[in-house]
């Protein structure tokens, strides 16, 4: 049986989890949605579209969906989710978890690849974060748990923006690109996302995307063309440009740094190092990932992580004209860039 793919929608209290997910789940696409909820409190999703009772654990709704609220262990919901399904009580053919806008989703996605069990039923598709245009930068300045969920995310979609600036909005994005280079952002109004904006997204396939997210590669990244890939310049300051209005000086502890090489990687060396880093700063490290130019090796090998979890896979080989490469991102909190730079730096052939 093919695995059951999973979204993991986050963000900060506020930010339109509910009204994102309401807009999923009551679109006709034709998909059997089962919707978990780690919720604090006893009040799961809007109950006006949920059909029955909130005391249940598992509630059916009106367009075939199915509502759960987590009370102890996500591990433990999946599972009662996967056996019901394999008895034929349940139908659905996806799963969404809506965190708590308090939440850091790093042990969610973790989940997925720690337990074997889960891992045999079910598959990380992305993490899709919400971002309140209104009051980010405050959140951003004060709570880690909101940097962490920018950090994380495969897909960003800010809410809110008609209650901004242009100026605002863009310095906004700005700050988010540089925490976060990898996701592609996108406004939106009140939760009106294209369902393939959010499913199938593939974020944690190694196979699927290899342009790692087409833009965060380019030199400008679409950022207000400032060339944040710089090895001079340090992600996460702020240049100065005026004419931008990005006069806002941010220290934020989630940055993300861009390596690049020509040569390749010798593939004992960086197993080495890669070892080495992810058993000191594992924690501190929320995403990374890359398409990586191995000696001896014909084709493109990707690999990535989520904390102290690191996988890689062969792509497709690289092409006759095709300039062999190294590309890598790393995004996490507080990572010191120069020991990063210069040990990747020592791997190569």
């Amino acid at each position: 049986m093919s695995l059951i793919p999973v979204t993991i929608l986050t963000g900060f209290l506020g930010s339109g989890k509910t009204t994102l997910l309401k807009r999923v789940l009551t679109e006709t696409h034709g998909r059997k949605i089962a919707v978990i909820e780690n919720e604090f409190g006893e009040e799961n999703i809007d109950n006006e579209i949920l059909v029955s009772d909130t005391e249940e654990t598992i509630v059916q709704m009106s367009n075939g969906c199915i509502c759960c609220t987590i009370r102890e262990d996500l591990r433990a919901t999946l599972q009662l989710l996967g056996a019901k399904r394999r008895k034929g009580l349940l139908d659905f053919d996806r799963v969404v978890v809506e965190t708590t806008g308090l939440a850091d989703p790093g042990p969610v996605a973790q989940t997925f690849f720690m337990d074997e069990e889960i891992a045999e039923q079910f598959l990380l598709d992305a993490i899709v974060t919400l971002v309140d245009a209104k009051h980010a930068q405050a959140q951003l300045d004060e709570r880690q748990e909101a940097r962490r969920q920018v950090g994380f995310a495969d897909q960003i979609f800010i809410s809110k923006s008609d209650l901004v600036s242009a100026d605002e909005l863009a310095a906004l994005k700005h700050r988010i690109g540089h925490m976060n280079p990898r996701a592609p952002q996108k406004a939106v109004h009140f939760g009106e996302v294209p369902v393939s904006e959010v499913f199938d997204l593939r974020g944690f396939n190694l196979n699927a995307k290899l342009d790692i997210d087409p833009d965060f590669l380019n030199d400008d990244a679409g950022h207000d063309h400032h060339d944040h890939h710089d090895h001079d310049h340090e992600h996460g300051e702020h240049c100065d440009h005026p004419s931008h209005g990005h006069h806002h000086r941010h220290d934020d502890d989630v940055k993300s740094f861009v390596f690049r090489a020509d040569r390749a990687f010798n593939p004992a060396k960086l197993e080495d190092f890669l070892g080495a880093v992810v058993n000191i700063y594992g924690p501190r490290m929320l995403r990374y990932k890359g398409v990586l130019h191995m000696d001896g090796t014909q084709s493109k090998v990707i690999f990535q992580g989520v904390h102290q979890l690191m996988g890689s896979d062969l792509g497709p080989a690289w092409g006759t004209d095709e300039k062999r490469q190294s590309k890598m991102v790393f995004i996490g909190i507080d990572l010191p860039k120069d020991i990063f730079m210069q040990g990747l730096q020592q791997c190569l052939v």
